[in-house]
């Protein structure tokens, strides 16, 4: 990795350190503090900014190299590479971390709906099989939010004490649970004791399922 610029005579190493090594030798002068999105909530950053050129990646292409630091000390530096040279360095990092939920939309729709498993190896059967499952993603979202309204519940679990919102897997086993229990009221009417065990069993069986 070397400092952008025009050509320089034979001899003359403008080679830079690692970007790491850079984000060590940067004076306090160098970092810009910044309010960054990340991952739905907004936080606050340290900032370097270097264009630089990467030959084995971009060639003679110029390229922004971001690092973002977290200014508590909790979290290691970050490193972010762009071709937008003329970027602003917040707007890198955030675009960045607005990614997440794109990548969990599908984790979700690959782990939970499992688009995958059903035979369809012809034609426009696996984008069909895939299409359904992102459908049926965004169908389980909107009754949930239908459904729960501004207080939405999920487990109690102490190994998660600071969880803040649902996840996918909640929306999921609520939309289950809701629908047996309409099936299961529909042709039995238990007594309060077999109400208080049938609801105990669907809730578990809800979340495992």
């Amino acid at each position: 990795m070397r400092v952008s610029g025009p050509r320089f005579p034979d001899g003359y190493d403008l080679r830079l350190p690692m970007p790491r090594q850079i984000a060590g030798e940067a004076t306090s002068v160098q970092w810009r503090r910044a309010n960054i999105r990340w991952r739905g909530r907004t936080v606050d950053g340290l900032l370097f900014r270097r264009v630089v050129l990467w030959y084995q990646v971009t060639g003679a292409l110029p390229i922004l190299l971001v690092i973002v630091r977290d200014p508590r000390g909790h979290e290691h530096d970050d490193f972010f590479f762009t071709t937008d040279t003329q970027a602003n360095p917040a707007d890198v990092v955030s675009d960045d971390g607005d990614r997440w939920a794109i990548e969990l939309t599908f984790r979700d729709v690959k782990q939970l709906l499992t688009p995958q498993h059903p035979q369809s190896g012809c034609r426009s059967g696996p984008r069909r099989a895939v299409a359904v499952g992102f459908w049926l993603h965004s169908t389980v979202w909107m009754w949930f939010i239908r459904a729960v309204g501004d207080k939405p519940v999920w487990p109690d679990r102490p190994w998660y004490t600071r969880k803040c919102s649902p996840s996918f897997a909640d929306a999921l086993s609520a939309l289950r649970a809701t629908l047996w229990r309409e099936r299961i009221s529909a042709v039995s009417a238990p007594t309060p004791e077999l109400a208080k065990w049938t609801e105990t069993l669907v809730a578990a069986l809800a979340r495992a399922a």
